[in-house]
């Protein structure tokens, strides 16, 4: 086809080149006459709904492109508080700045256990405007905290005898490592909800199956604790109990969803933001962005369901019962009104803490967390940090501490560490407790949660999510 009878499908001169690559690769595939034109038409009269057709999705992605009209560019961005500006590095204060910086960026926070990221941030929180910006809501999809009390003596934890059952528990109820898959499938509503939402959530619905109820690697653990009660809270009295504590997400479904649309929004930067890069945003009116916000949307479920499971089956081989929980999630984008208008408020690694709120901020293996309830600071968005946060990058903390010299040094503080990596220890995060000070005025501390037996990744493998 020339370029005048592609310009009567609707094609314009800028999306021509992307056009006749697409008719080389189809025709080469067996695709002629009509039904290649049939194809073409379909694709320049809806572009969104072929933005990853094997032939023609780059002349989609470039007919999307040429039709969005680009907001003028922002002279300066809009501004943002910073929480315990002492603890953050510049870098995350520029990424934080071109974040801010987004034609539809509408208000900002950055949290004191914030540390670079992809794009955004860790501890970044960035409302926008009728847009959803993959990356700012992060890889691991809904990555979540959550805590369950149980019926257990905290005296057990520390009887030499009953060590191997909690120690079971862990090791046999959930899965560490990259691409780790249960043999066996586990069970739960969240695989009866509808997978073909978008063609990646439908072909990752297999992956996700095999995966429910596993840990992941990187920075995600489950860990037994003892959890104090200062005053009577969550349904309990005043004392200690035993509690299990887990930290992972949607695992690769969730990562293959940011993949996908981050790599959409991307190719559908207007020219003029191209310089965004990773902060690519995808509109909400269109259907791309619909489509994003279903699968995201699923993920968050597939998250929580993620951690059901592995509370289920943890504590369902130590042969214990649930008191209560708190559980939260801290990498996702939400539909909030501020000051009047409805935003879409990115979290990633933040907390939500509105008022009244519970949330969960853990430390380190050898450092507390706390269970913290949100006092709806409008400055902040809502928000507080997700954790203590780091200082030191994976690789540097690989070359500089030996993982079993560490772990001889938290037995003798009565932390048993089952396995995890040299990139984890206590040294490479914040201190906790400084960067629970810096926010007194996000959240309150309803009670405080010190690890005993942690078990996290062991085997050198770094995060898919």
């Amino acid at each position: 086809m020339n370029k005048r009878q592609l310009s009567k499908l609707g094609i314009d001169d800028a999306a021509v080149p992307a056009a006749l690559a697409g008719i080389q690769q189809a025709a080469a595939a067996g695709l002629r006459g009509r039904a290649m034109k049939d194809l073409l038409q379909l694709v320049a009269s809806d572009p969104a709904l072929h933005l990853d057709d094997l032939y023609f999705g780059p002349l989609a992605q470039a007919l999307v492109r040429s039709a969005t009209e680009a907001p003028a560019p922002r002279r300066e961005p809009v501004e943002y508080q910073t929480w315990g500006a002492e603890h953050i590095d510049e870098m995350s204060h520029q990424q934080m700045r071109d974040a801010c910086a987004l034609p539809n960026a509408v208000a900002g926070a950055l949290m004191p256990d914030a540390h670079v990221g992809y794009g955004l941030p860790i501890g970044g929180v960035l409302a926008l405007e009728n847009a959803v910006c993959p990356y700012a809501v992060g890889v691991d999809i809904a990555c979540r905290m959550k805590l369950s009390i149980l019926d257990v003596p905290v005296s057990h934890l520390h009887e030499e005898k009953r060590q191997p059952a909690f120690d079971r528990a862990l090791e046999d109820g959930t899965l560490f490592g990259v691409g780790k898959k249960w043999q066996r499938r586990k069970q739960h509503a969240v695989m009866d909800q509808d997978w073909t939402v978008s063609r990646v959530t439908r072909e990752s619905k297999d992956k996700a199956w095999a995966q429910l109820g596993s840990s992941g690697s990187g920075n995600h653990f489950v860990e037994f604790g003892i959890l104090t009660l200062s005053e009577p809270d969550l349904g309990l009295e005043t004392g200690q109990y035993v509690a299990l504590l887990s930290h992972s997400g949607s695992r690769g479904p969730g990562h293959a969803v940011c993949s996908t649309y981050s790599t959409m929004a991307r190719n559908l930067l207007p020219k003029a933001y191209e310089r965004f890069g990773r902060l690519a945003w995808l509109d909400l009116d269109q259907e791309i962005g619909q489509e994003y916000w279903a699968a995201m949307t699923l993920m968050g479920d597939f998250a929580s369901a993620n951690h059901a499971v592995i509370h289920d089956s943890v504590i369902g081989l130590l042969g214990a019962e649930v008191l209560g929980g708190v559980e939260n999630h801290h990498n996702f984008a939400w539909k909030e009104t501020h000051n009047g208008r409805e935003l879409i408020v990115h979290r990633k690694g933040a907390t939500p803490a509105g008022k009244g709120v519970l949330g969960v901020i853990p430390g380190s293996m050898a450092t507390p967390g706390f269970v913290v309830r949100g006092l709806g600071n409008a400055a902040a968005l809502d928000s507080a940090s997700h954790g203590a946060g780091r200082v030191m990058s994976r690789k540097k903390a690989n070359d500089t501490f030996r993982f079993n010299a560490v772990k001889r040094d938290l037995e003798k503080k009565g932390v048993r560490v089952l396995s995890a990596g040299s990139d984890e220890v206590p040294m490479v995060y914040k201190d906790i407790n400084a960067v629970l000070n810096e926010q007194q005025d996000l959240v309150s501390i309803v009670a405080r949660f010190d690890p005993r037996i942690v078990k996290m990744c062991g085997d050198g493998s770094r995060a898919e999510d």
